[in-house]
């Protein structure tokens, strides 16, 4: 599984897996490939949600799923996609034959993705694991409490964890593999996930994702 797992620039991440293509985020993409059976935003900002980059991923038959608050802005891609499904923090989901759940994603002590914005990281569920995309977070109580066996979360700072962080919020949750993202490019250093990958506790396997 983990080898069909694709991390493109911030936290574009791409699934492949049991028939399905999976996108979270997609942003600058290169690949207009119009493949997309899923596309899932985890909040609005511009390198999350971007109209063009859904366009050049989604097709006629894509479902676009989004936060709540985000129902309005969603239509803007509305013509890209088959439909828009909108969720809430802490919800369970089964849609199209794809299960999976929705954590509260936010920051603790900076303003920059607040709690009540309703944002939301995912716990996709595919081929008997558990992938969790935390989105724009840092390591809150609820990503703290997440099961998964494979982890992609944030370590470049500013508006997420650090990869001292993110690495603590790893070695607790104590997935299979775990995978940094957004950093190296609009936000954080190339550097960032070698400093995630010295810090998380030798039984978790870091894939280095970015930039290879």
């Amino acid at each position: 599984m983990i080898n069909r797992i694709r991390v493109f620039k911030q936290n574009h991440v791409r699934i492949i897996s049991e028939g399905r293509e999976i996108h979270v985020d997609p942003f600058q993409t290169d690949e207009a490939a119009n493949s997309a059976d899923f596309i899932f935003i985890t909040h609005d900002h511009y390198d999350h949600f971007s109209v063009k980059d859904v366009e050049r991923t989604a097709n006629q038959n894509t479902v676009l799923v989004v936060p709540e608050n985000m129902r309005g802005k969603a239509e803007a891609a509305g013509k890209y996609v088959k439909k828009i499904v909108t969720v809430a923090p802490g919800g369970s989901y089964v849609i199209d034959g794809l299960e999976f759940e929705t954590v509260p994603a936010y920051n603790i002590g900076k303003p920059f993705h607040p709690k009540s914005a309703g944002w939301v990281g995912y716990i996709l569920k595919t081929e008997g694991k558990r992938i969790y995309v935390a989105g724009d977070t840092d390591a809150t109580e609820e990503a703290m409490s997440v099961k998964c066996d494979i982890a992609l979360v944030p370590v470049g700072g500013t508006y997420t964890m650090d990869a001292g962080q993110a690495a603590k919020l790893v070695n607790t949750i104590k997935p299979e593999f775990a995978v940094p993202v957004h950093y190296g490019g609009v936000v954080g250093r190339k550097k960032d996930g070698l400093d995630f990958q010295k810090a998380v506790d030798k039984d978790i396997q870091v894939v280095l994702k970015i930039g290879t």
